[in-house]
């Protein structure tokens, strides 16, 4: 691995600053008690401070893997850091003034600042995408490192992109008609309003869909593919199998196709209207599915291959005459 201080600079300052603020964010849930949408005001912010912590810090390291268009990966991070930067000033200053910094159309500031953020968001992941081309066109020695790259990168653009359906109205809002005077467009939960009954830490909806499911884990593609990766590295000396390249890239594979699956399945749940914690006969019959395949293929992965038999016409034995 690439030593941390060639890593893109200014994503590694932003990702340390949203470190830090995430813990003003933390004294925030403690000393302040305004609750918006049925949850604690400060837990948004700090949510998106922890992940553009993690995922800042990912791309930093990723950009060191670029052999070709360096300056233009740069110049992507560059990009990444300054939407982010907006994003989050968007929502801290929606939460010091009591409001909603997502869906937001109430006044036509709230509108104003919803539309920015939209706007940076689209910007943000063109920018994760031109630097995932990137990496799909350099050269990565090892193929199992590159496969993880890689899959988790387009993953989580798949994950980024679950984003713009949240934007779009739910379909109480769109029964309801008189979208253009609507104070709030979007919604992060299906079949049901956003603010009721939800999961402990995610503030995920129990009642019904939510899209902030398969977003979340869809985007952390991007640090969970890479870091099983580095761990079956750092089990290599203990277990022999690991120590085959060709074991460990058989291994990316169904990491990388298990996890496109998770994203998928807990997608059409969301999509379905139903909770992530109360799947019904159809999802957990995909889910067992899933898990039977994956543990299939690692078995299949880590099962020792018989050495090729020699041809007969390469056995020097071959070449005598048979004894009659």
């Amino acid at each position: 691995m690439s030593s941390w201080r060639s890593w893109h600079r200014p994503l590694v300052v932003f990702a340390a600053a949203m470190a830090a603020f995430a813990v003003v964010c933390a004294v925030g849930l403690v000393v302040d008690d305004r609750v918006l949408v049925g949850a604690p005001i400060w837990a948004k912010p700090f949510k998106f401070a922890v992940s553009f912590a993690a995922y800042c810090l990912t791309l930093a390291w990723m950009l060191t893997l670029l052999t070709r268009g360096q300056r233009i990966g740069r110049w992507a991070g560059h990009v990444v850091v300054l939407t982010s930067l907006v994003e989050m000033v968007v929502i801290t200053g929606q939460v010091v003034r009591g409001k909603r910094s997502h869906f937001n159309t109430a006044t036509a500031f709230d509108s104003a600042l919803w539309d920015a953020m939209g706007m940076t968001i689209a910007v943000l992941w063109t920018a994760t995408l031109v630097i995932a081309v990137l990496l799909l066109r350099s050269r990565l020695t090892d193929r199992a490192t590159a496969l993880a790259v890689r899959g988790g990168m387009l993953i989580a653009l798949a994950g980024a992109a679950l984003g713009f359906l949240m934007a779009l109205p739910s379909e109480d809002q769109r029964a309801a008609g008189n979208l253009d005077t609507a104070d709030v467009i979007g919604a992060h939960s299906v079949g049901v309003p956003d603010g009721g009954p939800s999961m402990a830490l995610t503030g995920w909806s129990t009642t019904g869909g939510d899209l902030r499911a398969p977003h979340f884990v869809g985007m952390h593609a991007l640090q969970v593919l890479p870091l099983l990766l580095i761990a079956l590295v750092l089990l290599a000396p203990r277990f022999a199998p690991l120590r085959d390249p060709g074991v460990r890239l058989r291994l990316a594979r169904v990491a990388v196709g298990g996890y496109a699956a998770l994203v998928a399945l807990i997608t059409w749940q969301a999509l379905r209207g139903q909770p992530l914690i109360h799947p019904d006969g159809a999802t957990l019959a995909t889910a067992g599915a899933i898990l039977a395949a994956v543990a299939y293929g690692t078995w299949s992965a880590l099962r020792p291959t018989a050495p090729a038999r020699p041809s007969r016409s390469s056995d020097p034995s071959s070449d005598k005459e048979p004894v009659t």
